[in-house]
């Protein structure tokens, strides 16, 4: 097999895992970041090396069910187990993803206006069209191309970092002790943080896009292949996906770092969004780590928007057994664009509402801190059935990372409720 896991060359190896990972750090992740290091300095910045393995033993667990199975997660909950379930999760699922949008949408549009001064909604209205016309007019090997490329805005945090003064015996104790306080600010706080870290979206997305893989390259699922081979495969998703998630949780760290090194050590401590981060640089780290900061906040927009519409198109399309795939023509999975389209437009709807799309990029990774668990749950109990996944359902260290994962989101959102 000329594709094969053996044969791939690094850049091929890192696929689904990288850009799921780099997704991961959307405009709303980065507007959490943002706040999280104004308002608390360096003191939860230990929850990115705490968070690291939850995340990667989660996202290992969606990305081994959807190689394995040939599925995504939705198509096999309704294909095993009640349909009720199944309405509830892609439910959930479309709230969080639509807030998500909403708020990734308008804060481009906010960074923008600041760069080029202009109409914020129009803006806005402009990105989700782009976000929409790539994935229905580019072919899936060519989109995938872009969402690689795309994930190197996310070096511009690092940049930050080099630019600011950053005090970093302080930075790295605070990194390796938590700091825990239990109050309502540092509960909110955990949610937000691992809400927006472990998001429903990410898990619908990585499972699909292993699907996409084979049909890209035209092999079969892993419980149907020689061991020699899945064997292989599990290794290339387990090395994609350590790279996506570390990269993530390493460029969420720079960005925390970066604003308490410059807004909270200048007494600025309440951010409302990621543009007004960017913003509120200038005048502390001055125009360059500006510009590094908003092209950093476009480039993973770019990168967000379509994955957050393309999760909940996968959704909708399993669960009502649509043709689907970015691989698909337009013409031949009309109901999976349109599920795409309509998503998307919905995160734009929410900018008209009146609602303050700023303060939403802090609620929706809230919202989806309290979504999670539950999603994590069910995904578990996927992995864990062998029905399912025969002879290649998840065990060992893999399964307990994975409870452990699902154990704290649960902690942190009842943490955050019964405060």
């Amino acid at each position: 097999m000329s594709d094969s896991p053996e044969r791939r060359s690094p850049l091929e190896v890192l696929g689904p895992g990288l850009v799921t990972g780099a997704a991961d750090d959307d405009p709303s992740g980065i507007g959490t970041y943002s706040q999280v290091g104004a308002q608390f300095g360096y003191g939860l910045a230990w929850t990115m090396f705490f968070g690291f393995p939850l995340l990667a033993s989660i996202q290992a667990i969606c990305a081994r069910i959807g190689a394995t199975t040939g599925r995504g997660i939705a198509q096999n909950l309704r294909r095993n187990y009640p349909p009720w379930l199944l309405r509830v999760v892609v439910v959930m699922l479309l709230i969080a993803n639509v807030i998500n949008l909403g708020a990734d949408l308008g804060a481009m549009g906010a960074v923008l206006a600041l760069v080029v001064p202009g109409p914020v909604l129009l803006y806005t209205a402009l990105f989700a069209l782009l976000s929409v016309t790539l994935e229905v007019l580019l072919s899936y090997a060519q989109y995938e191309r872009i969402l690689k490329w795309t994930t190197l805005s996310l070096f511009a945090y690092v940049g930050v970092v080099f630019v600011a003064d950053v005090p970093w015996r302080t930075a790295i104790f605070d990194i390796v002790v938590p700091h825990i306080a239990f109050d309502r600010d540092n509960a909110m706080a955990l949610v937000a943080i691992f809400g927006t870290t472990i998001s429903p979206y990410l898990f619908f997305w990585q499972a699909g896009q292993e699907v996409e893989e084979q049909h890209r390259r035209h092999t079969k699922p892993l419980h149907v292949t020689p061991r020699r081979h899945a064997r292989a495969e599990l290794a290339r998703i387990r090395t994609d996906t350590l790279v996506g998630m570390g990269f993530s949780h390493l460029t969420a760290l720079f960005i925390i770092v970066a604003t308490a090194a410059t807004l909270n050590a200048h007494g600025i401590t309440d951010i409302a969004s990621a543009a007004q981060a960017a913003e509120a640089l200038r005048p502390i780290a001055g125009d360059f780590a500006f510009a590094l900061f908003a092209l950093g906040i476009i480039g993973t927009g770019l990168l967000a928007v379509p994955i957050l519409a393309g999760s909940a198109a996968y959704a909708v399309s399993e669960t009502f057994g649509w043709t689907e795939g970015l691989d698909r023509k337009p013409r031949e999975a009309k109901a999976f664009y349109g599920a795409i389209a309509f998503a998307t437009a919905g995160g734009v709807a929410l900018n008209f509402t009146g609602i303050d799309p700023m303060r939403a990029l802090y609620w929706a990774a809230v919202v989806n801190g309290l979504l999670a668990p539950p999603l994590m749950v069910v995904t578990m109990l996927i992995a864990k059935n062998r029905r399912i996944m025969g002879n290649l359902a998840v065990s060992g260290w893999l399964e307990f990372g994975g409870w452990i994962s699902t154990a704290v989101m649960w902690i942190v959102a009842g943490v955050f409720l019964l405060s």
